[in-house]
């Protein structure tokens, strides 16, 4: 099983989604079973570090984004992975106009899996320390529902 989180830049919410849902499948006992990368649409940032925002608000809750870089959707993303989590509607609607037609993986809004089946996690880019942390509220939230989801699908995929 494998997750790809997807944003604008790859610097801000879907790295911080990264490295929240790895902490989740830890504290779950999936990490080694479920595979987690992010990337984002634009090609602006590839190469670098998480925010250093996105960094520091991370880190308060115990969780190091300082590894990650920066990398853009590629075509081989809809065949390596099961589901593609889009951060907003925008990036869905770039996720999708550039699907291929044979591609399988599931691609919706991430905080569909925290019940919110079309809020998109807000960009925290342009704002200050508050922004980033609600991105982390909402992204815990979503990842506790996806591994639910993920458990649900694993056992069935084992019965």
């Amino acid at each position: 099983m494998r997750v790809l989180f997807v944003c604008l830049g790859n610097i801000c919410r879907s790295p911080t989604a990264e490295g929240v849902f790895r902490r989740q499948l830890a504290k779950d006992g999936l990490e080694d079973i479920v595979g987690v990368d992010s990337c984002g649409i634009g090609s602006w940032h590839v190469g670098k570090a998480p925010d250093s925002r996105a960094q520091a608000a991370a880190l308060r809750r115990g969780i190091d984004l300082s590894a990650q870089r920066a990398r853009q959707l590629a075509v081989e993303d809809f065949y390596r992975f099961d589901y593609l989590l889009a951060m907003d509607h925008d990036n869905l609607a770039a996720i999708e106009a550039q699907r291929p037609a044979d591609s399988r993986a599931e691609a919706v809004l991430f905080l569909t899996y925290a019940g919110y089946s079309e809020r998109a996690v807000p960009d925290p880019y342009y704002g200050g320390e508050p922004g980033f942390e609600e991105v982390i509220d909402l992204v815990e939230e979503a990842s506790r529902g996806l591994v639910e989801t993920l458990r649900e699908r694993l056992e069935a995929q084992r019965s």
